[in-house]
């Protein structure tokens, strides 16, 4: 199984996919003039901006639970292993990635407010699935779509983050992995069969306050070695663009790694963050395009990073040594992953550092899977016109705990080349279908940044851009969210054409 899941795995994450991300990324960096640079300080405005209502969350609420998903495995152990193939360069791609990446989550984001739609008990609902089907037309797409999610969040993502909490409890407290699983699953069960929302509610204060922590404690850990940060930084610039650097990290394991850890990590393109984003609550659906780009940023440059940083500056993989030659070596008995994360952090902090990290796993890892349960139900949702079987919603449930404890006690490259199976199959199906079905989001920004100019809180006008299939913004717009919006009640003019 091992072999074939190692074969298919190449062949979804060919150089053609490597290449499609970073030219999506690059394209919508152009096509959007960089909105996620310029940008910046409005992410940061938006992202405290608005507020709830019976049908939508904030965007901050928004925000976290779309962090729930993207903060995981990947930015701990995914880091990790990302060094490992591909060699220190890899973190400058992901960093490229990123900085990229925040354009194409801003198009696939804004894409899901523009075409969300409300399910059977008034909450809005909306994701690739809904935007292919509305603005592409093609419904056979859209539920190709959703098949894959079902698939992929539902059966093999889930394996990945299951596999590093047991991992990681195992370095720390020697717990073996057959009962992490068992736990795992026993936890999953009763949070998937009666309590969502509520986990949910959960991680939106947990999540945060780990993240930050997990940041806190890189920078900690770089200030007592402060005198290997300029080596380390060299290190990650000239592995990245030396086809002779040491570790066989040339230019194209450094980038196929960098961008293959960077997409599963910030889920940039895959078309996971979508499903939060629509559930927001904005009076313009640019406000939480704006929003979910700067997340990019939250996983990436700070989460990803100070993995990368406590690997690099502690001696315990591949960094500068002064106390004699030139590199350390990967350290013995270690298991790529969550063990060198830990090693790291033991070295500065012994006793702790191992617990510690273990904890921050636990509390990314399952959230992320909470997180994926809700993605997969959503696209089954999909599927069947928002009234799903119950038998279907109770098969879902007991393949992905299967799926969770099978994961759990496998081999971490079994489960990763599962996951990596997972977020390829999605990034094909959603990238494709957004560079094909972009201009609505491109129309978006533009008005957005034209009645910013002209003084106004933005409000979404669908008839008026020419957008068509967007008919709950109808709605929306006669009662808006908030009374700020509603003051807004001159629009700017401008031309437009019709657009699906």
């Amino acid at each position: 199984m091992a072999e074939t899941v190692k074969y298919l795995n190449s062949l979804i994450w060919s150089p053609a996919l490597i290449y499609l991300c970073l030219g999506a990324g690059l394209y919508f960096s152009i096509r959007t003039r960089f909105m996620q640079i310029r940008g910046f300080a409005e992410m940061l405005r938006l992202m405290f901006a608005g507020r709830t209502s019976d049908a939508g969350v904030s965007s901050f609420q928004a925000l976290a639970m779309s962090l729930s998903g993207r903060v995981g495995i990947g930015n701990i152990a995914g880091v990790a292993t990302a060094i490992a193939a591909g060699g220190p360069g890899a973190v400058f791609w992901m960093w490229v990635m990123a900085l990229l990446g925040a354009s194409t989550s801003y198009i696939e984001c804004t894409l899901a407010q523009i075409y969300k739609q409300k399910d059977n008990h008034g909450q809005y609902r909306g994701g690739p699935a809904y935007y292919i089907e509305k603005a592409m037309g093609q419904k056979w797409y859209a539920i190709a779509f959703a098949l894959t999610t079902v698939l992929a969040t539902g059966f093999l993502l889930p394996g990945v983050q299951a596999n590093g909490i047991a991992s990681s409890v195992t370095n720390a407290w020697g717990i073996p992995a057959w009962v992490s699983a068992l736990a795992i699953v026993a936890i999953l069960a009763v949070i998937i069969v009666g309590g969502v929302r509520r986990i949910a509610a959960f991680a939106q204060v947990v999540v945060p306050f780990m993240a930050l922590s997990y940041i806190l404690m890189a920078l900690a850990i770089l200030v007592i070695n402060i005198e290997l940060v300029p080596a380390m930084m060299s290190l990650i610039l000239t592995n990245a663009v030396n086809p002779e650097a040491p570790f066989g990290a040339i230019i194209g394991l450094a980038v196929q790694w960098g961008v293959k850890r960077g997409i599963y990590s910030n889920e940039a393109g895959q078309g996971t963050g979508p499903h939060a984003a629509a559930a927001a609550e904005v009076s313009h659906p640019a406000k939480q395009g704006y929003v979910q780009a700067f997340s990019i940023y939250v996983d990436t440059l700070l989460v990803c990073s100070a993995t990368a940083f406590m690997i690099l500056a502690t001696g315990k993989y591949n960094v500068a040594n002064p106390a004699g030659g030139m590199f350390v070596e990967q350290l013995p008995g270690v298991e790529v992953g969550p063990g060198f994360t830990q090693a790291a952090v033991e070295s500065v902090f012994p006793g702790v550092g191992a617990s510690f990290v273990a904890l921050a796993i636990m509390f990314f890892a399952f959230t992320t899977i909470v997180a994926y349960y809700y993605m997969a139900e959503t696209n089954l949702e999909y599927i069947n016109g928002n009234k799903a079987p119950k038998w279907s919603l109770w098969l879902l449930k007991v393949g992905m705990m299967v799926m969770v404890g099978f994961g759990a006690i496998r081999s971490a490259a079994v489960a990763w080349d599962l996951g990596d199976m997972g977020v390829g199959l999605m990034a094909w199906l959603n990238i494709i279908a957004i560079l094909i079905i972009q201009k609505p989001a491109l129309v978006v920004l533009k008005d957005y940044e034209a009645q910013k100019k002209a003084g106004l809180d933005p409000i979404f006008d669908a008839d008026k851009l020419g957008i068509k299939n967007a008919e709950l913004w109808k709605e929306i717009t006669r009662s808006p969210p908030s009374s700020s919006a509603s003051a807004a009640t001159a629009h700017v003019s401008r031309p437009g054409t019709e657009i699906p």
